[in-house]
């Protein structure tokens, strides 16, 4: 079911009942909610492999401190964390990465 407004309320996407616009959860049915502003692990995934030396994939994730991954890129150091950051991030359940990133 899609999420409609209502004011500050919203529809819950699995019962329809009536729910705060920040609620994570329904109360009625318990069905999770999602913003829909959170970033995706794939695409962060794809990023880090393709441009991690340059610390885009932190600029993504909304992370400031990519600054350093450029400062030092000359040093190919920042590329193999992001290939490890890469694999970490492909290999990442669902829920926890909602919940750190989402």
């Amino acid at each position: 079911m899609a999420t409609r407004a209502v004011g500050n309320f919203v529809h819950c996407r699995d019962c329809g009942s009536e729910i705060a616009r920040s609620a994570v959860s329904c109360p009625q049915c318990g069905g999770r909610q999602r913003s829909g502003a959170g970033k995706s692990k794939i695409a962060a995934g794809f990023i880090a492999l393709f441009l991690g030396g340059l610390g885009i994939h932190r600029f993504y994730l909304g992370q400031w401190w990519g600054l350093f991954y450029l400062l030092f890129c000359w040093t190919f150091i920042p590329a193999v964390i992001a290939l490890v950051e890469a694999i970490v991030f492909f290999c990442t359940s669902d829920e926890a990465w909602e919940q750190k990133y989402g």
